[in-house]
């Protein structure tokens, strides 16, 4: 292998693997104990940092929105479900306004009420800057997940009405993402976001936070209280360990310092299920990609001929090996065999004389290779195995296709933030691709990543990709209520996306994690996100 040009030292997590009193505490109660792999607990406030497994396990868990996932079928993609609404509806004169009846009788984990007021209170909390409780930390997660909310009112004690900035069929696929924190603990921590992290904060949620350990451990406990009976957790508590280095992780599980693992490292796999670990897989809708900054001065993604060569290049399946089959090649932003995959006219596989025609077409040859930077993670939700993964790529592009890639390796919200940033923005340093882990689940993930309104830094089209194409297909799409309209248009817009590429597809995770075998119920369903009241002891 070509070496990367960086080193990462591991650090020291002994500490993390055993939070104080856990062991006590197991001896009582039934403590589940996850190792994540962040490298820092997520922020706790209301709005977890740390990309989607910060909302994994330190958002939805605590803090739900207007509408919820079903996370609980390993058959079907995840579908909604009413949360803190019972309902919703588009408004019958507005089709850019959006209602949703409140449940009643839901209590925050501070005994306070949930109501409109509430609602409203969280969205003035992120979308007015000059409210006391806006949350700069906050705002930005939240912003670019909802892009497209232009407005929002009370209409009783238990109604509201959201507006968008256009027609969007897909927007309750955005809803869940705007999380509800309890007002009353922003007036108990004096208007200090820091103080209401360690009062902690209260959510309405199925477990409530009860102690944070900085870059250590998050202990949560069962709400008895919780507003749904049938959804009540099965343990006592959860405890959360941030531990990125995959081999920690491991060695956690196997000595019993925690139950349940994210992402084991592949080559240990096969020794775990000989010692009776459970090894969990499933295929869900998550890319594993690179992220092409093509707006930048002198880019060479401006090219589209370049951005297709790479997705020649590549070799898919040697990066599934060395996953030791935790992953399937990604060719698209969906898989091939989704309905909406549609028919484009380019079907990507390791192909390198394809790769380096296209590549001389556009002025790379030997003599003048094509070289850039892209800025990675040392680990992260959803980044699996970043180092090892992105170390076989630029060996592969190198060996293949005489293309030169450096490596700059980052902490995991660094990169986020990264994503954020406009083409030539000095914290990029000159990195021409981005290798960000994302959600390839619904209609509004792709609004939120690809549309032309969402480029950065205001959303999360960091490549500021535009494709007239698509932009007329997604708008037919959002306008549409009938669902063969629906997946006609969605089937264009996908087909744009493998054509006209704005990232590096290649591979799709199988979102892997490990057990002991005394856990019991978990569904891996087919989302980013778990289930954890499903989740038992024995």
């Amino acid at each position: 292998m070509r070496r990367l040009s960086f080193l990462i030292p591991v650090a020291a997590l002994a500490l993390a693997l055993s939070p104080p009193n856990a062991q006590e505490a197991r001896a009582q109660d039934k403590v589940l104990r996850i190792a994540m792999t962040a490298s820092d607990i997520p922020t706790a406030t209301g709005m977890p940092n740390n990309g989607f497994e910060g909302m994994r396990f330190m958002g939805f868990p605590i803090f739900e929105g207007l509408i919820l996932f079903d996370l609980t079928k390993t058959d079907q993609l995840a579908t909604l479900r009413p949360g803190l609404a019972e309902r919703w509806e588009q408004a019958a004169d507005d089709k850019k306004t959006w209602i949703f009846y409140l449940r009643k009788g839901v209590k925050f984990h501070d005994g306070s009420d949930f109501n409109a007021d509430a609602v409203i209170w969280n969205l003035e909390r992120i979308f007015n800057k000059d409210s006391a409780q806006f949350e700069p930390n906050a705002t930005g997660i939240m912003r670019s997940r909802v892009p497209i909310l232009a407005s929002y009112k009370k209409i009783d004690d238990f109604t509201v009405a959201l507006t968008t900035t256009t027609v969007a069929s897909y927007f309750p696929w955005m809803v869940p993402y705007i999380l509800n924190t309890s007002p009353a603990s922003f007036e108990k921590a004096g208007h200090d976001w820091a103080k209401v992290a360690e009062l902690p904060a209260a959510g309405t949620g199925p477990f409530r936070i009860v102690k944070v350990v900085p870059r250590q451990s998050v202990t949560l406990a069962r709400n008895d209280g919780y507003w749904d009976a049938g959804k009540k957790a099965k343990v006592d508590q959860v405890v959360l360990l941030p531990i990125p280095e995959a081999n920690t992780r491991l060695a956690a599980l196997r000595s019993g310092r925690v139950d349940w693992i994210e992402v084991p490292p592949p080559d240990g796999i096969p020794s775990l299920k000989q010692a009776g670990f459970v090894i969990s897989t499933g295929s869900y809708p998550h890319v594993w990609p690179w992220f092409y900054n093509i707006a930048a001065k002198q880019s060479p993604f401006a090219d589209v001929r370049v951005r297709q060569a790479l997705n020649y290049c590549i070799d898919r399946n040697a990066i599934v090996e060395l996953l030791n089959g935790t992953a399937e090649p990604s060719v698209g932003w969906l898989k091939p065999n989704d309905p909406a995959f549609g028919n484009p006219e380019n079907r990507y596989t390791f192909d390198p004389a394809k790769g380096k025609k296209l590549l001389a077409e556009a002025g790379y040859t030997d003599k003048k290779p094509l070289s850039f930077k892209v800025m990675i993670s040392t680990s992260g939700s959803g980044q699996m195995l970043p180092l090892p993964m992105n170390e076989a790529l630029q060996e592969n592009l190198k060996q293949a296709c005489n293309v030169d890639v450096q490596v700059d390796a980052v902490e995991w919200q660094v990169l986020l933030t990264a994503g954020r940033a406009v083409p030539d923005d000095p914290q990029l340093k000159g990195a021409m691709a981005l290798n960000v882990s994302s959600p390839s689940s619904d209609v509004g993930m792709m609004f939120r990543y690809f549309a032309a309104a969402n480029f950065s830094p205001t959303g999360s089209n960091f490549e500021q990709w535009k494709d007239d194409k698509f932009e007329d297909a997604l708008k037919t799409l959002a306008d549409a209520s009938d669902e063969a309209t629906i997946l006609k248009s969605y089937r264009i817009a996908h087909e744009r996306l493998v054509d006209n590429p704005p990232w590096l597809y290649i591979v799709h995770d199988l979102n892997p994690r490990a057990f002991s075998k005394n856990v019991k119920g978990f569904v891996s369903p087919q989302s980013w996100f778990v289930d954890l009241t499903l989740v038992s002891l024995q």
